[in-house]
This record gives structure tokens, sequence and C-alpha cells, in this order.
């Protein structure tokens, strides 16, 4: 028995790939370091991050797979649920195993897992480009936060440097603690001390003189396009589901005139 620690990389993870290929060593488990525990039977293998070795592994899964099979490992390693290192790990030592394509074979409980999870990573990476609202600083920064379900923020930060290019922005996730910042010319993650929270506010002097005014703007336009005989609360919710709300500023209580 065999388990393995790594740093919580993507990259480490396929330096676990490479050393038990390497060692013939096949885990029974696979635990970022900060989060294993000491195991009573077998043997605990610390791996050290190397982006060599990870490479190696990856450029040898694009013989095997499909760019859009690749992505599906790269969003399960974000779907971060209990047992994703293993499911990965097995998904590609089925494709290593194999001459023909794993992709459409469903039988295999991993092919299929694997499938399921990149879908809900997807679904959510796509309602967090739709629901995010920044709000705009004294300083002239746009900021936003977020704590999706899934680590999504890798994923959407092009959307959003496609779609606001021309202006400063932050997007944190409060329930990682990290984020992403753009300066104009390029995205770096970023680490900052706030609160841990689901859903950090800034205080009201760090925001901008007129952001209160944009905030009432974007209340009215959703009072005028919500047409009251056309409501269907159930189809509503489908869209856009109560714990995104928190997101929207047309859900957030009216302010005093």
């Amino acid at each position: 028995m065999y388990s393995y620690t790594y740093d919580g990389s993507f990259e480490g993870l396929l330096t676990v790939v490479f050393e038990a290929y390497e060692r013939n060593a096949w885990p029974t488990g696979i635990a970022q370091e900060q989060f294993a525990q000491p195991g009573i039977f077998g043997e605990t293998i610390a791996v050290v991050t190397s982006e060599q070795k990870a490479n190696r592994v990856w450029h040898g899964l694009r013989k095997k797979l499909s760019v859009t099979a690749q992505q599906a490992l790269y969003h399960t390693y974000l779907w971060e649920q209990p047992g994703f290192e293993q499911l990965i790990f097995d998904y590609i030592r089925l494709a290593f195993a194999q001459e023909a394509s794993i992709e459409g074979n469903y039988a295999a409980p991993c092919v299929l897992q694997v499938q399921q999870a990149a879908r809900q990573v997807y679904r959510e990476k796509h309602r967090m480009e739709a629901f995010v609202r920044f709000r705009k600083t004294a300083d002239d920064l746009f900021y936003a936060t977020i704590s999706p379900d899934y680590n999504v923020l890798p994923l959407i930060v092009q959307h959003f440097e496609k779609r606001y290019a021309d202006q400063r922005w932050a997007i944190y996730d409060t329930r990682r603690r990290y984020g992403a910042y753009y300066d104009l010319t390029a995205t770096s993650l970023i680490e900052l001390e706030l609160p841990h929270q689901r859903h950090a506010t800034l205080h009201a002097a760090a925001l901008h003189g007129e952001e209160d005014k944009y905030r009432q703007l974007w209340q009215v336009y959703f009072d005028q396009v919500n047409i009251p005989e056309r409501r269907n609360p159930k189809l509503h919710l489908r869209h856009i589901p109560r714990r995104y709300w928190k997101y929207l500023s047309e859900k957030q209580p009216r302010t005093a005139h």
C-alpha cells in the first residue's frame, strides 16, 4: 500500500503520476501534504513537484487523449471534491494502458466520473462569468468577490481580460483566499489578508463616489425589464440559483434616496 503526498498543485499531481510509474508503486491514496494523515499501514511517499516530470506526463497524454479530454482532467482537478486526485490518477493510468481512446468508455467508472466532474465545473464557470458584479473603489479599481462551489477562478480570468481589457480589476475568491488582479497588461494571481468569510465586502470609504449611483441604475434597469405578468419564479431559480444572488446588484436591498 502506497500513499502519496504532494503540494496541491496540478503539476504536483502530475509529478505523483510520474513517480508512481517510475517506482511501479500504484497509490492507494493521494493527498495534499497539509491535509495528509499519517498511515499505520503501508508506505507514505512525499513527492516534490517537478515541472519536467509533470510536462512528460502531460505530453504523453497528448498522444492518448484529445484536447477536450485533457481539459476535462484539469477541470476535475479544479473540482476539488474528495478523492479527485485518485480519480485523475485512475483515468490517466487507464488511458496509458489502452491502445484505443478511452474517452467514450463510460463503462469505466473513472471515465464517467471525470466527465461528470468536468461538466459541473464548466457549468460553474459560466455562472460566475454571468453573475459577477464589480464595484468601483476610490482608486478606480473594479473589485469583485466570489465563493464558487468549485475552483473556477483560473477558468474565468480570460473572459474578464477580454471583457474589461481597458480597466484595472481584481476578483477575489473568499472561500479559497486567493484572487486574480489585472493591471491593464497582464493578470497575476494574488493572496490578500482579508477576513475569512464567504462574501467579503468593501468598507464604504473604499468605494468610488459614483458607485452607489451605478448600483441604483442597475436596479432600475432590472425593474424595467422584469415584467410582472411574465414572472416565473421556478424558471428564475433554475437559471439563477439563490446561492448566486449575493453577486447581483439587482438582488441587493434598495438604498434610501
